[in-house]
């Protein structure tokens, strides 16, 4: 097919099309400063402080911040800033994988439902994501990690199976809007194949809302993340993880109110972030609100 009348007639906005280089939302850079801060903390974890998260000293347990102890120490006499800086790293990790696995399978399905709305496979994925969307994603992932036990993988198949109807839902919308261009009925009509099609025409334009929801996304799954590993069925100790540092420090939470502010204050950042980032994003890929920056 013509590739200027490709161009023409694609709804991708042609600042983001005709130029590797397109203005940034500032919703979306904030958030992906503090996102990028956390992450590069986590990173240099072991050039940022002097301690390894797991030392123990029973005579330094529940000492107030300090010049030594910048956030205090745990029960345990553990450096809570240093564990803070460990803790994102796994977290990090399963959710980055999660939901690149979520957002690959969905987006694959829900471009493969577009083209073929209406049809006994478009119907099945609608009600499977209506079952899905039926329950609250941490039952399910509960009830996948307790048969499976905790662990890594287990943690990435249970977020990877409740996350992926999102990105099939909006793959599926934006697929059934780029099915009436133009287009599309010059590449069927010169007969070209639906794989294709789907592949050159349908995913490409789908990226831009589906990097957005990535990021929505992402917030959403290091919250559930945090959530198992508060109730226990997370990620286990002795590994460092912000949702076991809430659970640890709940019994001290009068005395020693920095112990459970601290990792809660790093999930609320890392979690506004990312989710800001997420809403500059999709404000960037949508054409109504792009006149306003």
């Amino acid at each position: 097919m013509d590739e200027a009348l490709f161009l023409e007639n694609s709804n991708v906005a042609p600042e983001l099309r005709c130029s590797p280089r397109f203005q940034w939302h500032s919703m979306a850079v904030f958030g992906l400063s503090i996102f990028g801060v956390i992450i590069l903390a986590s990173l240099f974890a072991p050039f940022l402080t002097k301690y390894e998260p797991n030392d123990q000293s029973l005579l330094q347990r529940l000492k107030p911040p300090s010049l030594e102890h910048y956030l205090g120490t745990d029960a345990l006499g553990r450096d809570v800033y240093t564990r803070i800086l460990y803790g994102g790293r796994l977290a990090l990790i399963i959710s980055f994988v999660s939901v690149a696995i979520s957002a690959l399978i969905g987006t694959i399905l829900g471009a493969m439902a577009s083209r073929h709305a209406g049809s006994t496979f478009d119907e099945i994925l609608m009600r499977m994501i209506d079952l899905f969307l039926a329950f609250p994603n941490i039952i399910i992932a509960l009830m996948i990690i307790v048969v499976m036990k905790p662990g890594f993988w287990s943690l990435v198949i249970a977020l990877t199976i409740t996350g992926w109807t999102p990105y099939a839902r909006l793959a599926r919308a934006v697929g059934l809007e780029i099915a009436s261009q133009t287009y599309i009925e010059a590449a069927v009509a010169t007969g070209e194949s639906e794989f294709l099609t789907m592949r050159k025409h349908i995913i490409p334009n789908t990226l831009g809302p589906i990097l957005a929801q990535v990021f929505l996304r992402f917030g959403h799954t290091l919250l559930l993340i945090a959530g198992l590993s508060y109730l226990g069925i997370g990620i286990q100790p002795p590994t460092p993880d912000w949702g076991s540092m809430l659970a640890e420090a709940q019994p001290y939470m009068v005395r020693m109110p920095s112990l459970i502010l601290s990792p809660g204050l790093v999930i609320f950042f890392t979690t506004l972030g990312v989710t800001l980032a997420g809403q500059g994003l999709m404000l960037m890929f949508d054409p109504q609100q792009r006149r306003t920056w």
